[in-house]
């Protein structure tokens, strides 16, 4: 008996999202979402008022950014978080799998929690839709030029694993960072 590791690759970031990450996200708030847990996190600023090196974004909000190598690595906030795996998943309306990712316009971050989860949803949907629909056969064709030139000749599969891993470990680290708004200026006891 084969292995459907469309279904798989599917079932993994799907089993996540629904019981982990998605709920966890329900009740977001402005606040939460630009709280900066230590000064100078980065995070989405108003064209033209973030204080980082780069500035990335198509809209009234950009993303802070540098180039690596980092002294050390930023903190930031839920909104960069967010506004990460918002680029992570790419634009809904283009297809995933097929042609050249440069193309694609720079992404109009959201400047709300409730649009940034709006967002997020979309892209979700929209990549589970296009990984379903490449089944076994697209896992194992190479990636082509919708990726860097080293991963060229790298299957499908191994991009889709990366995304769902980048989902899984920024969504985790979101979660912790609620729970860490939750208990700011707290002195609770373990």
């Amino acid at each position: 008996m084969g292995v459907d590791w469309n279904a798989e690759l599917v079932d993994q970031l799907e089993w996540h999202w629904q019981h982990q990450l998605r709920p966890r996200l329900d009740g977001l708030t402005d606040d939460e979402y630009f709280w900066q847990p230590v000064l100078g996190a980065w995070t989405l600023s108003r064209r033209g008022q973030s204080s980082a090196p780069l500035s990335v974004g198509a809209g009234e909000f950009t993303l802070d950014y540098a180039s690596p190598p980092h002294d050390r690595a930023p903190i930031t906030t839920i909104a960069w978080r967010l506004a990460h795996l918002i680029d992570v998943f790419g634009p809904p309306t283009a297809p995933h799998f097929d042609g050249s990712l440069a193309g694609h316009r720079a992404v109009a971050y959201p400047g709300t929690a409730e649009a940034a989860l709006r967002q997020l949803d979309d892209g979700h949907d929209a990549w589970i839709r296009d990984v379903r629909h490449l089944g076994a056969a697209g896992l194992a064709q190479p990636q082509g030029a919708i990726s860097p030139p080293e991963y060229a000749d790298a299957p499908m599969a191994k991009l889709i694993l990366h995304v769902h891993r980048e989902v899984i470990h920024h969504g985790a680290e979101i979660s912790l960072l609620r729970d860490l708004y939750l208990w700011k200026g707290s002195r609770g006891h373990l």
